[in-house]
């Protein structure tokens, strides 16, 4: 049992801050990234408040361009930026810009179909009264689509946790390069199964609390 508790304390409990740090990290900064090209997306469609197809035509194909690229190869492409901007290319800290520039894309188009799903006459009537583009995303779209936003949100979040557990097998850290470093080249199952356990905990509890805060903005 004391055997169990070290190897908790010294290898697992490390890696699991250092996954919460990657995967908390990169979401919002993802999502703070991700939210204006979205409203952009969602201003300049066809049917939108400034409809400009030819810049939403763009924009969409270079979001969808981002969003194509395989999660492992991302982080070998950006190892140059990556150096760049934190100095390093591999490391805990390191794993977050693939991971904030992988997953913004998908919070852009989050943001666009979670507006989209707003009913048009809940906007009509603030532009009736001349209320600007801007006014109207921020004090009656946003409001409207922020029970949508948070389900998306936790469910992108969950999708961070399986890539930062993946780049941890390339040196990103975490629970991923404990599992690659102690359990698969050392052949310790329990290690590799308890950091299955950990992830799958990780999980449901960013689902459950999710769905608490969902709740919360949908009444």
């Amino acid at each position: 049992m004391e055997h169990y508790i070290s190897l908790f304390n010294t290898i697992l409990l490390p890696a699991i801050g250092e996954t919460l740090y990657m995967s908390l990290t990169s979401t919002i900064l993802a999502f703070l990234i991700g939210f204006m090209p979205g409203v952009a997306l969602v201003l300049t469609d066809k049917n939108g408040l400034n409809p400009y197809p030819k810049v939403y035509m763009i924009l969409d194909f270079f979001i969808n361009t981002l969003r194509s690229f395989p999660f492992i190869i991302l982080i070998i492409v950006l190892f140059p930026i990556t150096k760049l901007i934190v100095g390093q290319s591999i490391g805990t800290t390191a794993a977050i810009v693939p991971l904030t520039i992988g997953t913004a894309p998908f919070f852009a188009k989050l943001v666009e179909n979670s507006f989209n799903e707003i009913d048009k006459s809940v906007i009509e009537a603030p532009r009736s009264y001349g209320a600007t583009s801007l006014q109207i995303v921020f004090r009656v779209m946003l409001p409207e689509a922020l029970p949508s936003l948070i389900s998306g949100f936790t469910l992108i979040l969950i999708i961070v946790v399986g890539f930062s557990a993946m780049a941890g097998t390339i040196g990103g850290g975490g629970l991923g390069d404990v599992a690659i470093r102690y359990g698969y080249h050392r052949f310790r199952i329990d290690i590799m199964i308890s950091t299955v356990i950990i992830l799958i905990f990780l999980v449901h509890l960013f689902q459950f609390l999710g769905t608490l805060f969902y709740k919360a903005t949908k009444h």
